[in-house]
This record gives structure tokens, C-alpha cells and sequence, in this order.
């Protein structure tokens, strides 16, 4: 059974999101503000979170970057239409996707079921037993871990995903929508740009310098592909 986190400083929204996720079976918690959120996640073994971003006490980009220093687990983030730029900057902090508000039912159970799935599975597939390397990164997916140049990097589920998917295959280049399909296993619908700010995020965390990678590159017009470490 999956622990769900639902966040929202909306008592209507909370009660909504429970009535979608109850017939999954899923364990739900429920949270008013964001300190709430980090409170339960740092006591109770949540698998995903549902977190508002526009919350008092603590808002939901503030408490996703507080989980990120602790856990991986998938946050999903509800957001306005009108917080484009907010979205951008969860994702930045480490939120694996978002929902937009109103919510249509259909959606949130696909979202959640995709990141769970995705949590669940991760690096559990047996094809590849052995540690992944491209120059110095070492992708163990027995363990789960990422090092470069012998340091141990923490990523989260997607940013996970999208190293393994490239390093499985150094040098070829994939297209966000391929990305998006493989990691995120689901159709890409309008949903590319999530994979530009993961990227982005990912290059933060394995590149020295992330304006002039070495590792995750670019290729105008196509998409993405890992190499060796030359500049």
C-alpha cells in the first residue's frame, strides 16, 4: 500500500483529492501548510507528496526544497494556470511534475499512478545488473546510487530516470518527447517542457560548470545525449 501526502491550505481541494485517490487503496495524509507537509514526511513513510504551492506558513516550493535535503520521494505540485513561473521554479527545486487546478479526476490518477510506478521501479529491472559509467559517472542501479568523480550526487526519481535512460546509450541523442515517453512512461502530450527543466536541473548537480557541460549535451533542434566528459 502507497502512503499519499495531500497538501493544500483548501479544505474543499484536500477533501477532493481524497475522494480521487480513495478508490486506489492508497493510504492518504492530509496537510494544511507546508511546515504540516514537512512534518508528516519527515516522521511517516510517504511514497509521494500532492503539495500546493501558494500556502501560509511555508509555501509549497519552499517545503518541496526542504523535503529534497532528505528524501527523493515524488512530489507532484498543484498549481493556477496563472503560476507558470512558479511551476518552473518547483521544478527547479526538485518537483518531478505538476497538476494545474481545476483538476480533472482522470489526470490526477494518471499522474500519481506514473510516479509511483516510476518510484517503485526505478532501477529494478534486471537488464543491466552491472553499474552504468560514462567518464566519471558511475550509475549503480543495483544500489540506486550516482557518483561523480567518486562523490555521491542525489537525484530525484525523474532527474534518476533521464541519466539512466542516457547513459544506457552514450552518444545517442534522444528527443525530449522520447525522454518524456521512457521516463516519465506515459504519452507526451504538450508535456516536453517538464524534461528541459529536469535536464537543467540534472546538469546542476553532475557538471562542474552547467553553462559548459561536458557530459549532458545538447543537440540543437533534436534533442539530448550523454558523452564522455570532453569539453
Amino acid at each position: 500500500m502507497y502512503n499519499v501526502l495531500i497538501c493544500d491550505d483548501q479544505v474543499d481541494i484536500v477533501n477532493a483529492l481524497k475522494i480521487y485517490l480513495a478508490p486506489e487503496g492508497y493510504r492518504l495524509y492530509e496537510a494544511f501548510t507546508g511546515a504540516q507537509a514537512l512534518e508528516i514526511v519527515s516522521r511517516e513513510p510517504i511514497h509521494l507528496v500532492l503539495l500546493d504551492i501558494m500556502m501560509p506558513e511555508m509555501d509549497g516550493i519552499t517545503a518541496t526544497a526542504k523535503i529534497r535535503e532528505f528524501s527523493n520521494i515524488p512530489i507532484i505540485l498543484l498549481t493556477a494556470k496563472s503560476e507558470t513561473e512558479d511551476k518552473v521554479l518547483g521544478l527547479n527545486v526538485g518537483a518531478d511534475d505538476y497538476i494545474t487546478k481545476p483538476f480533472i479526476p482522470v489526470e490526477v490518477l494518471a499522474r500519481v499512478r506514473s510516479q509511483l510506478r516510476r518510484y517503485a521501479t526505478l532501477g529494478s529491472r534486471p537488464e543491466n545488473p552491472e553499474a552504468l559509467s560514462v567518464g566519471g559517472i558511475i550509475l549503480n542501479d543495483n544500489a540506486k546510487t550516482v557518483t561523480v568523480e567518486g562523490e555521491p550526487v542525489s537525484l530525484t526519481p525523474m532527474e534518476y530516470g533521464i541519466l539512466k535512460l542516457l547513459m544506457e546509450h552514450p552518444g545517442k541523442v534522444y528527443s525530449t518527447k522520447a525522454i518524456y515517453e521512457a521516463v516519465w512512461q506515459e504519452t507526451a502530450i504538450g508535456s516536453e517542457g517538464a524534461v528541459a527543466v529536469h535536464i537543467r536541473h540534472l546538469r546542476e548537480k553532475i557538471e562542474i560548470n552547467p553553462s559548459e557541460p561536458r557530459y549532458l549535451k545538447v543537440v540543437w533542434g533534436q534533442g539530448y545525449k550523454i558523452e564522455g566528459g570532453s569539453l
